[in-house]
């Protein structure tokens, strides 16, 4: 029988001082709280095992969608450019049209008056044409620029997309080996959790949220806490391996447990 069920039974039998009760009852609460760490610790060795690759698909997600509205967008602009061409060749072709039409009427002129007023509208449809072919050219031009980016933007994204495609691969396959581990772990946590009293359960997570290494609870090791390795002073010590009250680290804020309390959880 082990310590733990033996004591009890002296319990429920009546035998144990209040003062061995009380002791009993902190042992159960250190060795609960080791016991939380431990697990916690195994849900971020799992955690850590997947890395950044959570992120890193995000930000390939974000970037591949980026590069996907990037492309969308020049294409777009690609559209209204060519509108643009089109409607300069068609207005080309409407002015010289009108000049054939205002040079044939000059042909059968009455007056001098006539003759000027025509070749004043062939003068501003020839102006016409220069400035749609100006015009078009520049819209050429314009064109060729956004071509020349949308092909950057869909080699980038062709890149993107592959790198996104690896990602995930890499991402599901860890999912995939660990998922199953990690669901039976935060299962335990949850039922741990609900063997410590609120006031033990909020210090422990304010002290491992604080913690860089996630560790709230940790051993005596060389005289020394186990988070900050700080040396431990031989009556706090004592006090330590007493397991008559939760004592933490006066440096790092850690609770501090023994060997003992280590055994009892494995």
């Amino acid at each position: 029988m082990s310590r733990e069920k033996q004591a009890d039974k002296l319990v429920a039998d009546g035998s144990m001082s209040v003062e061995e009760q009380i002791e009993l009852s902190v042992e159960k609460k250190l060795v609960a709280l080791y016991a939380l760490q431990q697990i916690d610790s195994q849900i971020d060795r799992i955690r850590i095992i997947r890395g950044e690759l959570p992120l890193e698909v995000q930000d390939l997600e974000d970037e591949v969608a980026g590069l996907e509205t990037r492309v969308e967008n020049f294409e777009n602009e690609t559209v209204v450019l060519n509108q643009n061409v089109a409607e300069k060749k068609l207005s080309m072709k409407d002015s010289t049209a009108l000049i054939k039409k205002y040079e044939e009427q000059q042909m059968n002129v009455r007056n001098n008056r006539e003759y000027d007023s025509l070749s004043k509208e062939v003068e501003f449809q020839t102006l016409e044409i220069q400035l749609s072919e100006k015009r078009i050219k520049e819209f050429t031009i314009k064109l060729e620029e956004v071509n020349a980016e949308i092909n950057v933007a869909k080699a980038k994204l062709a890149e993107r997309t592959a790198d996104l495609v690896v990602k995930k691969s890499e991402l599901q396959s860890i999912v995939d080996e660990t998922e199953k581990e990690e669901i039976d772990l935060l299962e335990k946590l949850k039922k741990n959790e609900q063997q410590i009293e609120d006031r033990l359960l909020v210090a422990y997570k304010r002290i491992r949220g604080n913690a860089r290494n996630g560790l709230a609870v940790v051993l005596i090791e060389r005289d020394a806490c186990g988070g900050c390795f700080n040396k431990i002073p031989p009556q706090h010590q004592l006090d330590i391996r007493m397991h008559k009250k939760v004592i933490v680290c006066e440096y790092c804020g850690r609770i501090l447990v023994d060997n003992d309390i280590a055994e009892r959880y494995v």
